[in-house]
């Protein structure tokens, strides 16, 4: 991937994650209310139409329970308060996204089962989940003093991802059977492992 490309799937995402961060806002405008949640509803509150709304939700009972879970989430400056490096940023992104599935795993659980229940209805291409944590790890990597080769950093990106929030919790807790802090042990552990094969040792 070049640099251009790489940099027009950045943009890509960006404006994905703010078409889905406004429907989120509205839809929780719509629970503060008292109203039910509906996806037309939820469109009409953020100012988008109805077509490009049900692209990213297509299941009003999904768009709820995510549009509760979006309260809970920190803002990046939040999350690597504090972290000098990229590295340490990276970190803190990891921990930050697995202790945030297992201090709410109840909801983080449902919320999975309710994008199983949806791809299960419509198994055709749509953007399904926020990628928050995606967004965090390429806002780190942006403050690399010399940045990385495009298709080094995508990849490094995506292990991270792979390696925490709900589906690490999933795999660690109910497949390993491991405890909660040898789980969190194993996520930064892993971390570690990918931003030496990408970046290099610290």
């Amino acid at each position: 991937m070049s640099h251009d490309e790489a940099t027009r799937s950045t943009e890509r995402r960006a404006q994905k994650a703010r078409t889905r961060e406004a429907l989120l806002a509205g839809a929780r405008a719509l629970l503060a209310d008292g109203e039910a949640v509906t996806v037309t509803a939820a469109a009409a509150r953020a100012g988008i139409s109805k077509a490009t709304a049900y692209r990213y939700f297509s299941d009003p009972a999904l768009l709820a329970v995510e549009a509760g879970l979006a309260v809970e989430v920190l803002p990046y400056a939040q999350v690597v308060n504090g972290a000098v490096t990229v590295r340490d940023k990276l970190r803190a992104i990891s921990l930050y996204i697995f202790d945030l599935s297992v201090s709410h795993e109840a909801a983080f659980r449902q919320f999975l089962a309710r994008n199983l229940d949806a791809w299960a209805a419509d198994p055709g291409p749509r953007t399904r989940r926020g990628a928050r944590r995606v967004a965090m790890f390429e806002r780190a990597l942006a403050d690399l003093p010399v940045p990385i080769d495009p298709a080094r950093k995508a990849a490094l990106v995506n292990g991270l991802t792979a390696a925490t929030g709900t589906e690490a919790m999933i795999a660690l807790l109910d497949t390993a059977e491991t405890d909660r802090d040898t789980a969190r042990a194993t996520v930064l552990d892993t971390a570690e492992a990918l931003m030496d094969r990408h970046l290099g040792p610290e």
